[in-house]
């Protein structure tokens, strides 16, 4: 397999790590101060730069991230629907009744398919 076939995902990883700091309540200081990653790697972050291995490593854990699953590979492996993987961690959310998790669960399918290229029974363009 070539480079040109498999890359992280900066960009994705990026913004499950603010995802992360969102749900946290966090800014990016405090971030910062937590993976003892420096907040010029974080900005540097932001704008597409690659972060060295140790700094990738210490947010992958803090945020609880597998940086394995950001490689981008186009050969045949499957990887889990997305809708199927926010349905699950939204289930898991400590921070949500059962309720709110369901009523979440939907408001994102619904968008999803709305925005989604890959409609059921057509191709959109």
């Amino acid at each position: 397999m070539t480079d040109r076939q498999r890359q992280f995902d900066l960009d994705g990883f990026y913004r499950a790590l603010d995802a992360t700091r969102q749900g946290r309540g966090l800014n990016w200081k405090q971030v910062s101060e937590e993976t003892t990653v420096s907040a010029s790697t974080l900005s540097r972050m932001a704008q597409e730069k690659r972060p060295d291995a140790d700094s990738l490593a210490a947010l992958a854990a803090w945020a609880g991230l597998n940086p394995a699953e950001f490689i981008t590979n186009h050969e045949t492996a499957r990887t889990p629907e997305p809708l199927a993987v926010i349905s699950q961690q939204l289930r898991r959310d400590p921070n949500l009744t059962g309720e709110a998790a369901v009523a979440l669960d939907e408001l994102i399918k619904a968008a999803y398919q709305r925005f989604s290229r890959k409609k059921r029974g057509r191709h959109s363009p």
